[in-house]
């Protein structure tokens, strides 16, 4: 499961930087006046509506890798695995029991009670 994971964040990250890149790449919507006036985008690669095409696209499927790869980290993250039965086979350990708190009876008359033996038996009254 860890692996899956850290293969996912990286598959993330690359889309992110990668729509980062191509959204710094791209022109904006003045960029198609200087191209009529011969900015030298029509001897490109892809021709002058080519580029524009293409990193369109390009970007659109970055973008949904990153979204989906979101969405598949946040499914991950959220997944709680059934609580194992253990060594013990199923069986709850238990706490231990209380020391049970002794009543001193005094039969003699100057005798002072026996202090109980137990949690806070040493708090003042």
């Amino acid at each position: 499961m860890l692996y899956l994971k850290t293969l996912i964040i990286v598959v993330q990250l690359l889309s992110a930087f990668g729509v980062i890149g191509l959204v710094l790449l791209q022109h904006g919507k003045g960029a198609d006046m200087g191209a009529a006036f011969g900015s030298g985008a029509s001897g490109s690669l892809f021709g002058a509506t080519g580029s524009a095409n293409f990193l369109s696209r390009t970007t659109a499927v970055l973008a949904a890798v990153f979204f989906i790869s979101t969405l598949t980290l946040t499914y991950l993250g959220s997944y709680k695995p059934a609580a194992s039965a253990g060594l013990l086979g199923g069986a709850a350990a238990t706490a231990p029991a209380a020391h049970p708190v002794v009543a001193a009876s005094g039969s003699a008359a100057g005798s002072a009670p026996v202090a109980a033996s137990g949690p806070g038996s040493d708090v003042p009254k």
